[in-house]
């Protein structure tokens, strides 16, 4: 294209429709700009004809002096007409630089030029267009504000024939965003305690800021206390300490744990509760396979239903309700895992069997005792 223009404004002695010429800007009026091609008479730039995007003032694009590269799209020399465009041969440069740009997946920067139903215009040579669900990360009511923003843009859609520039700014902010994720769990490690910010709160737990890059607090690990809604514990904005309990380097997931920043209450338990004695439990929860009693603050241990009663029960709730306080025995500690089996039905069994045991009728008078023994043979030798 370059070889087929004048490299200098000269004398041209013939014009044909398509021709590609260099032209210096003479004047500037209203809605065109007179341009000297070097021909028998001036040419005419139409502003429609200088940028594919809308512009109020031609003097905003072009200048008295500027020097152009113009194609010719009308010429008739019995009445001296000679229209030119700018925006044709911008066009067709840009078309060249927009395929190497996909091809190469260049990030590029762009002037919003106009605000248009849906979204954005550029100018890039051509309307490049960029809809309103790929200017950010995030959902966009109004952007009337954007005219004449910089934007940093990829191209995700290009159609030479359609005349077809679709431009994204989210694409070039996600893919910014993942590369600073990746370099930020690199630098993480499994055990460090961080402090973060809860950012989203569901049902399964909540999702923590710990410096750009979050992280999951299931709901089991907010509390060594039974959580039954994230929401009910911690709020949006909340500052909390959590520390890394596992690293995903594939998914890039980071799960969090709110408790483990706090004293496991059972280390205390573990020292304090033996197996075979009899505690004093508030219960917690009912379940259709039994109920969870609390033995110690924040130590939860499960009544199977079959160590509820002596008799036959449908459901827990039967004969339980949540905050009754009960007697039970300790069946089994399961250190690894954190599990207390308990009975009620047992430690029943061993105040009944305590109770039964006859004290020692004691004669404080003179200084010896009776036992059951001695009061039965008594019996049995009257008896003869």
């Amino acid at each position: 294209m370059v070889g087929e223009m004048n490299n200098e404004i000269s004398n041209i002695t013939t014009l044909q429709k398509g021709d590609l010429v260099k032209g210096k800007v003479l004047k500037i009026e209203d809605k065109q700009a007179i341009i000297d091609i070097g021909y028998k008479y001036d040419g005419i730039l139409p502003i429609g004809e200088v940028t594919n995007v809308y512009v109020e003032n031609i003097q905003d694009v072009i200048q008295i002096g500027d020097e152009l590269e113009l194609k010719v799209l009308r010429v008739n020399d019995e009445e001296e007409k000679l229209i030119l465009s700018k925006k044709a041969i911008d066009q067709e440069k840009a078309w060249d630089i927009l395929e190497k740009r996909k091809e190469n997946n260049e990030v590029f920067e762009v002037k919003v030029a106009e605000i248009v139903k849906g979204g954005l215009i550029a100018d890039v040579g051509v309307r490049g267009f960029i809809p309103s669900s790929l200017i950010e990360n995030h959902y966009i009511d109004d952007f009337s504000d954007y005219k004449g923003k910089t934007l940093r843009v990829k191209i995700v859609e290009l159609d030479r024939q359609k005349n077809r520039v679709i431009l994204s700014q989210k694409d070039v902010l996600q893919e910014e965003k993942e590369k600073e994720k990746n370099t930020l769990f690199s630098q993480l490690q499994v055990g460090e305690v961080k402090d973060g910010i809860v950012r989203r709160i569901t049902d399964f737990g909540v999702f923590v800021d710990i410096g750009g890059i979050d992280g999951l607090v299931h709901i089991s690990e907010i509390s060594w206390d039974r959580v039954e809604k994230p929401s009910d514990v911690l709020k949006e904005g909340q500052q909390v300490k959590v520390k890394i309990v596992r690293l995903d380097p594939e998914t890039k997931r980071i799960s969090l744990s709110i408790k483990e920043t706090e004293p496991n209450p059972w280390k205390k338990a573990i020292s304090t509760l033996k197996v075979d004695e009899i505690y004093l439990g508030t219960v917690k929860r009912l379940t259709n396979f039994g109920a969870f009693v609390e033995v110690m603050p924040n130590v939860e241990g499960l009544v199977h239903i079959s160590q509820i009663s002596h008799r036959h029960i449908g459901t827990p709730g039967e004969v339980l309700e949540v905050g009754q306080q009960v007697k039970v025995k300790i069946l089994d500690i399961d250190r690894e895992n954190q599990r207390i089996s308990l009975s009620i039905k047992e430690a029943e069994e061993k105040e009944t069997k305590a109770e039964e045991i006859p004290p020692e009728y004691e004669k404080k008078d003179t200084g010896f005792s009776v036992t059951l023994g001695d009061v039965i043979g008594d019996k049995l030798k009257d008896l003869k």
